[in-house]
């Protein structure tokens, strides 16, 4: 009796294990998607570089502050280059001043010309005088020729003098503008030695301790947006032809693993990462999380088709991508999407099919 009622029992579970194994085709949405790994990074972030080779003398801000476009963030030493833009500032108020000041040389050739002008005046009325008296055979030709002397005379002291304002005049110019210039080379490499926010943002890293050496090669900080982020993410090879911009893509983050957000592809990478032979692709939040830090990790499935009423069979019903077992053998069968979990059936059984799942 004992025996018969384990043999009973382990028929009952035989027969529900078969139970078990045994599906008729369903028709559901089906969606079809891309895996991706996925990475958070803020947007517009870049990595700070110095323009000049030197001594950091101070980090004027602090890893996580909130940075505006222009302001300073990190100072280079230096005291030579800004000597140097203060002497050249030097220069260009001297120049300037010679040219618009009141002790200006211009000013004084200015006095020099109103002098000549009024001698030439006087010599050009005492010769308009006398040469209408010679041409009245009144006074002496030697009278004549002294006053015709001092007027052609004051006539060239009076071109030589405009000339050479004009000369004069010129050459400050010049030398102003070269003042100029001069002081703007030297500002540009006085300002070369603070570096500035290229954005609104927020420090994410500083990699050098006022007193090191910086180059030009190596990255000093990192710089990014406060408020936008966006999914970095890394495609197959054999899966990157299927993206598409503005696909629709799932994510979880492991920071939230209870929550599924969605986002949407903004940008495709065209250059294969050789070493890794995957492709990076980019996705903007539709909502996202409230917190997000740089280098959160997760999971991205980008969605590639979706289908409306498609007959489906679980994935592990399918026999070498073609074929599934019924109730009466094997039957080839025509398959379209599929995902993870299901694949869709286009021909070769219908809903009313009973499917057994093929053994391991």
């Amino acid at each position: 009796m004992q025996y018969l009622k384990v043999s009973f029992l382990f028929l009952l579970c035989l027969s529900c294990k078969q139970e078990h194994e045994k599906v008729f085709p369903q028709k559901t949405k089906l969606t079809s998607s891309v895996y991706a790994s996925a990475t958070i990074q803020p947007d517009s972030l870049y990595q700070i570089y110095a323009v000049v080779a030197g001594i950091l003398e101070d980090n004027l801000v602090e890893e996580g502050d909130l940075v505006k476009r222009g302001e300073a963030i990190l100072q280079i030493n230096n005291r030579a280059p800004k000597l140097n833009s203060e002497n050249a500032y030097l220069s260009l108020q001297q120049s300037k001043e010679n040219v618009q000041g009141n002790a200006a040389i211009l000013k004084e050739i200015e006095d020099d010309i109103y002098a000549v002008k009024l001698k030439f005046k006087n010599d050009s009325i005492n010769f308009s005088r006398q040469k209408r008296l010679w041409e009245q055979n009144i006074g002496s030709k030697a009278e004549f020729d002294t006053r015709k002397l001092a007027y052609e005379l004051s006539e060239n002291q009076l071109k030589q003098q405009e000339a050479r304002y004009v000369r004069t005049k010129y050459d400050l110019e010049t030398k102003m503008a070269q003042a100029r210039n001069s002081y703007s080379t030297t500002k540009i490499i006085t300002d070369d030695y603070t570096i500035t926010s290229k954005i609104n943002g927020r420090v994410y890293a500083l990699f050098k301790e006022p007193g090191e050496l910086v180059n030009t090669l190596e990255p000093l900080g990192a710089i990014g947006s406060a408020l936008n982020f966006k999914i970095v993410m890394l495609i197959d090879e054999v899966d990157i032809i299927k993206i598409r911009i503005d696909q629709l893509t799932l994510i979880t983050l492991d920071a939230y693993p209870k929550e599924v957000f969605t986002a949407r592809v903004s940008k495709i990478y065209p250059q294969k990462d050789e070493r890794s032979q995957t492709f990076k692709i980019e996705a903007i939040f539709s909502e996202a999380p409230s917190i997000l830090y740089p280098g959160l990790a997760g999971e991205g499935n980008i969605v590639i088709a979706e289908k409306e009423n498609a007959l489906t069979i679980p994935r592990e019903y399918l026999i070498n991508d073609d074929k599934v077992e019924t109730e009466d053998g094997i039957v080839q069968v025509k398959v379209g999407f599929q995902n993870l979990e299901r694949v869709e059936i286009i021909s070769g059984i219908s809903e009313t099919t009973l499917l057994l799942k093929p053994k391991e």
